[in-house]
């Protein structure tokens, strides 16, 4: 069974950086894509970023040149390194991958950005 776990989530004042970790229970080299959605207060959940098992990558336009997704296949493990942080940015943030048909979740990160 794949088990994805988020870590990295915290508070952070505006303008900071945070990184969140996903590690993955196995190899990553099957899951295509890897990425990261979020999910704040009485809103629906959407998509921060994607990375494909070649490494190409794609962004939300409120996150791009801010965000990084990168993903270390000899650690089974993707990252999502957050620079200059805005109070809009505070929700749940969720690993996701996908692997053939099925789509595969971790429990989620909070991340709190204080203005």
């Amino acid at each position: 069974q794949v088990q994805l776990v988020e870590s990295g989530g915290g508070l952070v004042q505006a303008g900071g950086s945070l990184r969140l970790s996903c590690a993955a229970s196995g190899s990553i080299f099957s899951f295509n894509p890897m990425g990261w959605y979020r999910q704040a207060p009485g809103k629906q959940r959407e998509l921060v970023a994607t990375v494909t098992s070649d490494g190409n990558e794609n962004y939300a336009g409120s996150v791009k040149g801010r965000f990084t997704i990168s993903r270390d296949s000899a650690k089974n493990t993707v990252y999502l390194q957050m620079n200059s942080l805005k109070p809009e940015d505070t929700a749940v943030y969720y690993c996701t991958a996908r692997r053939l048909w099925s789509d595969y979740w971790g429990q989620g990160t909070q991340v709190t950005v204080s203005s």
